[in-house]
């Protein structure tokens, strides 16, 4: 089967800096030292596409003939020595590329044939793609999408949980045990949330394979007037831990719940960003805001006593809602290494009782392979949906 492979190489550098999304500022993400993430996320789920095929899991023996550009956009990414999955170039990537050498790639993979598109990158290239299979022909707009989580924003439907979700969906999809659905492209409105408002708008619709478990579903906006006095109960809660420890350092997640949150503990918490509120110092705390990853490590690492021993810290982090995603998705500012200096058992989900509707469980993706088996390992993690009311909710295996 032909699958044609298309990478955003730009997707996600803004993540770690505390962008809000990548769109127009891959040059100023690079000069800033921003590494690539769409590549090597599609790297992940080649190679471990690559073990499926060669494994018993393969039970027809099919084959899979990648097809794209060499370089960035598809080739750099292949895994070598591959016995059941080869690449067949019909292009080369640019020096320089945008949403119109992604339409054109697209176009490409159609008229070679690809039966199927395996993609890297976030809700911007989602929509580049099912655009440009729009303006191809009715055939074009029924190609099954796959999405590898690579971007900074990934509400769409068409992405899968991880890139190994990613390599279980294309083996399945292959062998034919996966029907196709349509499902809805989202994205953030960019411009909008510079403003501080949260807005996320469908773009159109596209088709993916059908698989609950593995493919994370297009994000939910829950609001209900009705719960203000709900998150009124999860600020108290919050705001007695504030008080009744002088030490203690609050890292703020990302996300609307826990923003209006904040404006009940009378701190103003930026939207999409990562705050932190630190200990009492000179009898009253510093809030630091919208932080990106580099500041937040310099500012947590500080937090020790005279022995070097860490000082209490609190992160807090609201799901997303309809996918379940606790870390992972529009907070790459709490890269691996910030995870592991705040500590994973400091960590404290917060939800209304509305958003853990239908959320059996939560989903991490680090972006490390090892953290994201410590957070496995650990089972359970524990939700705020009240005044000092919390419930254990199962961490959703890999």
């Amino acid at each position: 089967m032909r699958i044609g492979i298309v990478v955003n190489p730009d997707a996600g550098l803004g993540g770690r800096l505390g962008f809000k999304g990548s769109d127009g500022r891959a040059e100023e993400a690079r000069a800033a030292g921003a590494q690539d993430r769409a590549g090597p996320r599609m790297l992940q789920t080649l190679e471990a596409l690559k073990t499926l095929l060669e494994s018993s899991l393969n039970r027809a023996n099919v084959e899979m003939e990648c097809i794209g550009w060499q370089g960035r956009m598809g080739g750099a990414w292949m895994p070598t020595d591959n016995e059941k999955m080869s690449f067949t170039s019909i292009g080369q990537t640019p020096e320089k590329t945008s949403e119109t050498e992604t339409s054109e790639l697209v176009r490409s993979l159609v008229e070679s044939g690809a039966e199927a598109i395996l993609y890297a990158g976030g809700d911007g290239t989602t929509r580049d793609i099912a655009n440009a299979l729009h303006s191809i022909d009715k055939d074009a707009q029924e190609m099954p999408l796959i999405g590898v989580p690579g971007g900074v924003k990934m509400h769409s439907g068409c992405f899968a949980t991880t890139p190994k979700a990613a390599a279980e969906v294309t083996l399945a999809f292959l062998l034919g045990d996966l029907r196709c659905a349509i499902t809805e492209v989202m994205d953030l409105d960019e411009e909008i949330y510079q403003e501080g408002v949260w807005k996320v708008r469908m773009y159109g619709e596209a088709w993916t394979p059908s698989s609950p478990r593995f493919m994370q579903g297009a994000k939910e906006q829950v609001e209900r007037t009705s719960e203000s006095d709900t998150i009124e109960g999860l600020a108290q809660h919050v705001k007695s831990l504030i008080e009744s420890d002088e030490d203690l350092m609050i890292i703020w997640g990302s996300g609307g719940t826990l923003r209006r949150m904040g404006e009940f503990c009378e701190e103003e918490l930026t939207l999409l960003g990562i705050d932190i509120l630190g200990p009492v110092e000179n009898d009253s705390r510093k809030l630091h805001s919208d932080l990106n990853e580099q500041k937040l490590l310099e500012i947590i690492s500080q937090h020790v006593d005279d022995n070097g021993d860490t000082r209490p810290r609190l992160l807090l982090l609201s799901p997303m809602g309809g996918q379940g995603f606790l870390i992972g998705r529009g907070n790459l500012q709490l890269s691996p290494e910030v995870l592991k200096t705040i500590g994973i058992d400091n960590i404290l989900g917060v939800a209304t009782p509305a958003k853990l509707i239908g959320l059996n469980a939560v989903r991490i993706d680090t972006g490390d392979a090892e953290l994201d088996q410590v957070f496995q390992t650990k089972r359970f993690i524990k939700i705020l949906q009240g005044f000092r009311t919390t419930r254990l909710i199962r961490i959703e295996e890999a």
